[in-house]
């Protein structure tokens, strides 16, 4: 008598319909979303990537800010030798200009004073007019003989041929401060696009996790575009944060269109991003990606005007300069901050970005590797 088998497992018994199959677990119905939260989550969670993302950018601002602060004219410090005939006079003549701070020191003090730079300039009384002793590469001292000059002429009667007046023009926007705010949104951007992606990618392959993932349904385009977009979330809030405090604390100016300034930053974080995940797209340890990155912000770093103008580089490297993505950015933000710059005004920047937005990723796209 024959045994009767049991149907296999991968087929149903005869006359019994297929059991419907389990409905997919919430989240896997939107795979970019859950990653996306997973990349927020790593940042959030890790406390020094919050610090220098959020806070160090402040604290340079403000070291910055009050470094170079605006400040009233600087006083230019003069000495007039009182050991010959006539200093008293010529003192109380110096004197009446604001601009220089005199005093009376006799031939030794005065020499002493010039020599370790406590005076700018010594005036030495003579019958046939008076003497100058300075050094002529120290720039304030040059400053305070024209001064002292000036006002000694003016003294003596002299008038000038042409009749001059002053207006003094101080708003925001010619300050170091509203300079250099932009280079550091734009600088903030570029270290947390390229650092913050391509650290986070490199370490998962470096740990075995992105093999895990290639048995997932996940796409690759998924998996790269999920750190944009956290990068993206990421820069509404940096932005935000060091704007405004510029904005309230410095009076730094925002004279032109906000949703132009918002496409700036955004265009500004995919690019930066993109450049990450390429950058990352084969590296295999941590020291590997960092010699790279290094290796491509380091020429921006220096060359794309974030605490100097990048104009000050001679012409031959100017179609370089110019060309980097850095200092498209920056020019970009400091023409809309600063100048009221429409859309027109940073087209050429603008297209600069895109290319290297579109130019990124799809290599990254192409070159990436789970292993």
């Amino acid at each position: 008598m024959s045994a009767t088998l049991p149907p296999p497992l991968d087929r149903p018994a005869a006359g019994r319909p297929h059991p419907p199959a389990a409905a997919p677990p919430r989240g896997a119905r939107a795979p970019l979303l859950q990653l996306t939260l997973v990349r927020a989550r790593e940042f959030y969670r890790e406390p020094e990537a919050v610090f220098w993302t959020f806070i160090f950018p402040i604290l340079l601002a403000s070291g910055l800010g009050i470094a170079f602060r605006s400040r009233p004219a600087e006083v230019a410090r003069v000495a007039v030798v009182a050991s010959v005939p006539g200093a008293d006079s010529l003192r109380a003549a110096l004197a009446r200009d604001s601009a220089l701070h005199v005093t009376l020191l006799d031939d030794t003090a005065a020499a002493t004073a010039l020599r370790i730079g406590r005076i700018a300039l010594a005036v030495v009384p003579g019958t046939a007019g008076v003497e100058y002793r300075y050094d002529d590469a120290r720039e304030e001292a040059r400053t305070a003989r024209l001064l002292t000059d000036r006002a000694l002429q003016q003294a003596a009667g002299r008038r000038d041929p042409v009749a001059v007046r002053e207006s003094l023009v101080r708003e925001p926007g010619s300050r170091y401060i509203d300079f250099v705010l932009p280079g550091l949104l734009a600088m903030n951007l570029m270290g947390g696009g390229i650092w913050g992606l391509g650290f986070a990618i490199v370490d998962a392959r470096r740990k075995k996790l992105l093999k895990r993932l290639i048995a997932t349904p996940m796409s690759r385009a998924h998996f790269l575009l999920s750190f944009l977009l956290m990068r993206l979330a990421m820069m509404v809030v940096e932005v935000g944060v060091v704007v405004a405090f510029g904005v309230l604390v410095f009076g730094v100016p925002l004279r032109g269109s906000l949703l132009l300034f918002a496409g700036i930053c955004t265009l500004g974080t995919l690019m930066f991003g993109a450049v990450g995940l390429l950058i990352a797209s084969r590296a295999r340890t941590l020291e590997g990606a960092s010699g790279l990155m290094n290796f491509v912000m380091l020429p921006m770093w220096v060359g794309s005007g974030i605490f100097f103008a990048a104009t000050n580089f001679p012409d031959a490297v100017q179609p370089v300069v110019q060309a980097l993505p850095l200092t498209a950015l920056v020019d970009a933000m400091r023409a809309n901050m600063l100048e009221g710059g429409n859309l027109s005004a940073v087209a050429g920047e603008v297209g600069i970005m895109t290319a290297w937005l579109a130019g990124c990723f799809v290599l990254a796209l192409r070159l990436f590797r789970w292993r």
